[in-house]
């Protein structure tokens, strides 16, 4: 399949009456927009063409969906008070915009030299990330947006599913609610974890949709985690990292520290 075929489809699946579709034949980019509201998204149709190789249809069906979530959350009320209960924290990787389209300042704290923490507003099956002109437009103050976030974070479960690799365990936690990466916030997991592995707890969160705990106690469990970890980057709509992490006295550190510890061949 080559990118004119992807933009073809596109188009046809996202051809809508309120939508304006238009293509920007040197940056391969396919942007959406509402004709009333003049918001949109834009699809960057080359990295799209390496996932059709991989996953098929599949990976234009979850754009689509993307696509047609997102430009529905544009029309929803995104107001904080009275929807407190629905602010989470998500993390996406240092690359992320710092400002919206609408060149709003985006909230957001800094949490690795490969990540950072957003805050976002649930809209059931989207949401939107906050912005720091709302804050001051409802009077609220980032502090209290951090603590919701994370008060919201510990009230979701923590279904792990295990594996064993080579004597080494691998727990992965896929809940598929938008914020199974962003559970790398919840210190008392990871805590729990900690006191739960034999060996060295390492955590990966590759992309939006899954959570990697692994329970390294040899050499070839660094290997295994590795390759597990850039799959899931790979396959993931909205990737992360592909750099895991060591996890001790609290603090999340770059494997770099675990290919020191690797036997040498």
């Amino acid at each position: 399949m080559e990118v004119r075929e992807i933009r073809k489809q596109l188009e046809e699946k996202l051809n809508r009456p309120e939508w304006t579709l238009s293509y920007d034949h040197k940056e391969a980019k396919l942007r959406i927009e509402d004709k009333e509201l003049k918001k949109g998204m834009t699809i960057a149709l080359k990295p799209l063409l390496a996932k059709v190789e991989r996953l098929g249809d599949r990976a234009i069906s979850e754009m689509v969906h993307y696509v047609q979530t997102g430009m529905a959350a544009f029309k929803k009320q995104t107001t904080i008070k009275g929807n407190e209960k629905r602010i989470f924290p998500v993390i996406r990787a240092t690359s992320f915009p710092e400002e919206n389209r609408d060149g709003h300042r985006l909230l957001f704290d800094e949490h690795t030299a490969e990540t950072r923490v957003y805050y976002s507003l649930d809209l059931g099956d989207s949401y939107t990330i906050l912005h720091e002109q709302q804050l001051s437009r409802e009077e609220m103050s980032a502090k209290e947006i951090r603590e919701m976030a994370l008060f919201n974070l510990r009230s979701l479960s923590e279904p792990l599913k295990a594996d064993k690799v080579a004597g080494n365990t691998f727990y992965f936690l896929n809940s598929n609610d938008g914020y199974d990466a962003s559970r790398i916030l919840n210190e008392p997991l990871l805590e729990k974890m900690s006191q739960k592995v034999e060996g060295q707890l390492a955590v990966a969160a590759p992309h939006q949709d899954v959570l990697i705990f692994a329970d390294i106690v040899n050499e070839r469990g660094y290997d295994v985690l590795a390759q597990v970890t850039m799959q899931f980057y790979a396959q993931g709509r909205i990737p992360i990292t592909a750099l895991p992490f060591l996890y001790e006295n609290g603090e999340l550190e770059p494997t770099f520290i675990l290919a020191q510890r690797k036997p040498k061949e």
